[in-house]
């Protein structure tokens, strides 16, 4: 019976390994893209997910490889340069500034 419950909980712990790999390799370019005020989560946590994955000891090969492409993806993108609309985007959003007395207000047919 032990042996059974074993094999059973091994079989589940790949399946959740599995389903975790397969999540961090769906939303860890996404994540470290962002938007406009920077990456959502940063590289760092996503290395913490993986090592900490490495660390379970559980690993099949073909999940280890997986890890190791991750990290691999992981580290290329740290190193790309950000994209055009990235570099010059505020940290912040700027304030809107109220319009200026006596200067005219410009409409769009002026534009």
């Amino acid at each position: 019976m032990d042996r059974i419950l074993t094999t059973l909980s091994g079989s589940s712990q790949a399946t959740l390994i599995d389903r975790d790999l397969a999540h961090i390799a769906r939303a860890m370019h996404v994540s470290l893209r962002g938007d406009f005020g920077g990456p959502i989560l940063p590289a760092v946590y996503w290395r913490k997910r993986l090592h900490t994955l490495l660390d379970t000891g559980h690993l099949s090969h073909a999940q280890f490889c997986k890890v190791d492409s991750l990290l691999l993806q992981l580290d290329k993108l740290e190193s790309a340069p950000l994209p055009e609309w990235e570099r010059y985007a505020p940290a912040v959003a700027a304030p809107l500034r109220p319009a200026q007395a006596g200067l005219p207000a410009r409409s769009a047919r002026s534009v």
